[in-house]
């Protein structure tokens, strides 16, 4: 199978039944769901892309959008629209166009729509092939700067919390976590032991992101033995150079210091 597609759409209709059938043709592999946090949810661990129908639900039951909008942060799982002109614009009200990977305006026939379909599909499988970061981070800012900058090299998965890079990492595997050392509730340095206590987890190599760089605090951070540390206030160029010898060389290098 070339990928997964979770249809979502209210009811029986001839063009979804249609378009089904014309991905399964191409080896696509197809759900559906009713637009419920309940029936996306059986779903989601196993879906690459999300297509959504627009509706009348989406004014009985915005929830539901709020639901896809979390699904898709850190672009885990790309999200497309089907609908009318004014429905996307009220989806949009809800799920910014930047994390929207395309929409569809109607009318659409199955031809078009299944062949954009395959190529989205196509992408996220090329994507799912390179080097996986995952970056922790309650600075909602910093996640989207930093993203911008990882992802012209590397997939990037981003959460905002340590307990979500602790349910996330349960269930993925990616080559590097960025962590910020300073977060509410779960702070870095506990969610580094909590990942270097399970056996499952406790290969994953984990760089510290700080603020501070008086001596103090980094030898603070470094006690911890992370297996290295970026200051936040480092430049793109700088941030890159550092993760990506990181990858060749398994050895921390911090350039900051240079």
């Amino acid at each position: 199978m070339a990928g997964k597609i979770l249809l979502i759409n209210h009811g029986a209709a001839l063009l979804t039944d249609s378009l089904v059938s014309a991905l399964r043709g191409m080896d696509i592999e197809v759900a559906q769901a009713e637009p419920s946090i309940e029936s996306i949810g059986a779903e989601k661990e196993t879906t690459d892309v999300l297509l959504l129908f627009a509706g009348e639900f989406m004014y009985d039951s915005p929830e539901v959008l709020v639901y896809l909008k979390d699904l898709c942060f850190g672009e885990e799982r790309l999200l497309c629209v089907v609908g009318y002109s004014k429905e996307i614009a009220e989806i949009e009200e809800i799920i910014p166009r930047s994390m929207i990977e395309r929409e569809f305006s109607r009318p659409v026939d199955v031809k078009s729509l299944s062949g954009a379909l395959r190529a989205v599909v196509t992408a996220h499988a090329q994507r799912d092939r390179e080097r996986h970061i995952l970056l922790v981070d309650d600075d909602v800012m910093f996640l989207q700067m930093m993203q911008k900058w990882l992802s012209t090299r590397y997939r990037v998965t981003v959460v905002k919390s340590g307990m979500q890079a602790i349910t996330y990492i349960a269930a993925h595997t990616p080559d590097l976590i960025l962590l910020d050392y300073d977060m509410p509730v779960t702070p870095g340095p506990q969610v580094l032991e909590m990942i270097k206590s399970e056996p499952a987890t406790a290969q994953i190599p984990v760089i510290f992101l700080t603020g501070k760089n008086d001596r103090d605090s980094v030898v603070s951070v470094m006690r911890l033995k992370p297996d290295g540390y970026l200051l936040k206030s480092m430049s793109q160029e700088a941030i890159l150079e550092s993760v990506d010898r990181f990858f060749v060389s398994r050895k921390w290098e911090n350039l900051y210091e240079r």
